[in-house]
């Protein structure tokens, strides 16, 4: 998350067993958003995880979230994607 040449990585971390989840954005998002940024995305994730609805509420997030720092981090032509999109399952 870390390895962005923008500090612009976000984690969406889900603690099945211990129903936990938290959503992170980097240091280069936290120092240009407000401290409760992250408020609305973690209220729609907490109302999808509730219904069982795990993948559903994270496309719904992370497309969210992806809106809503493109104010932020607006698209450039040279754009790359510095990060992979597998998932880990921690294993």
């Amino acid at each position: 998350m870390h390895k962005t040449k923008d500090r612009n990585g976000v984690l969406i971390y889900v603690a099945f067993e211990s129903k936990k989840f938290a959503i992170i954005g980097d240091s280069g998002i936290n120092e240009k958003v407000p401290d409760n940024f992250w408020d609305g995305e973690k209220e729609l994730l907490l109302s999808f995880l509730r219904e069982g609805e795990i993948a559903k509420g994270l496309i719904s997030v992370i497309e969210i979230a992806g809106n809503n720092l493109k104010s932020y981090f607006p698209y450039q032509t040279d754009d790359t994607n510095e990060q992979s999109n597998e998932i880990s399952f921690g294993e």
